[in-house]
């Protein structure tokens, strides 16, 4: 079975969030209005945020990409009273919408604050995006496209991209990838079997020193980011 992880080089991301985006629209993450983007309520399951380091007037910021970190000791799984958040075989942590209470006991316990609550009703979360088309073609792929208020939601890896590529024969982390990889304008991401020796992301973390985000946390994070 595989250990599905990712590789960002901080070297080549430029903070652009094109991942963000392309989360948003893969994952069919509601966009706010402008009343709510300027109270920053709006959700984004992918994030880019800002690390400052040295004080002024010799500071060095430092742009780093925060999907899920899917933590092989995952915290937010052992939180869980409903049991909605579980990790596959693979490695994958997910969340099941049905099971979930919105207890937020996985947001509290997650170190990384990559977790979202939904605090949205359904028939007000109609995906709000500009001149939405008659035939919703905007819509991404992912097979659960509403959530109910009360929800909480997570980068998932686009486990839908990866099991339907399995079921198709194809290579994983060279034909397939999560939509954040394949909207990366630098190529600053690669994605693949940690396990797999001869897959890329073992190759770049063999070559070049990385670290993870709270290693003293002891959550094993499948996210490493490759030093500058």
């Amino acid at each position: 079975m595989a250990r599905w992880g990712m590789v960002i080089d901080l070297d080549k991301c430029t903070g652009c969030q094109a991942c963000s985006i392309a989360c948003k629209s893969e994952n069919n993450v509601p966009f706010g209005s402008p009343e709510e983007n300027t109270r920053r309520i709006t959700s984004y399951w992918h994030k880019v945020i800002a690390a400052s380091e040295g004080e002024y007037p010799a500071v060095n910021i430092e742009m780093i990409p925060m999907p899920c970190m899917h933590c092989d000791n995952p915290p937010c799984v052992m939180v869980c009273p409903a049991k909605a958040t579980y990790a596959r075989e693979d490695g994958i942590v997910m969340q099941n919408f049905r099971r979930c209470i919105g207890c937020k006991y996985c947001i509290a316990a997650c170190p990384y604050g990559v977790r979202n609550y939904n605090y949205k009703d359904q028939t007000e979360q109609e995906y709000n995006m500009p001149d939405l088309p008659p035939d919703r073609s905007v819509i991404g792929p992912w097979p659960y496209p509403h959530r109910s208020h009360g929800v909480v939601e997570k980068c998932t890896f686009c486990f839908h991209r990866i099991d339907a590529g399995l079921k198709e024969g194809k290579k994983i982390g060279v034909d397939v990838v999560p939509a954040c990889v394949d909207a990366c304008p630098t190529r600053a991401r690669a994605f693949g079997d940690l396990d797999d020796t001869d897959s890329e992301v073992s190759r770049l973390l063999a070559a070049r020193g990385s670290f993870v985000l709270r290693e003293e946390k002891g959550t094993r994070p499948k996210v490493h980011y490759l030093s500058k």
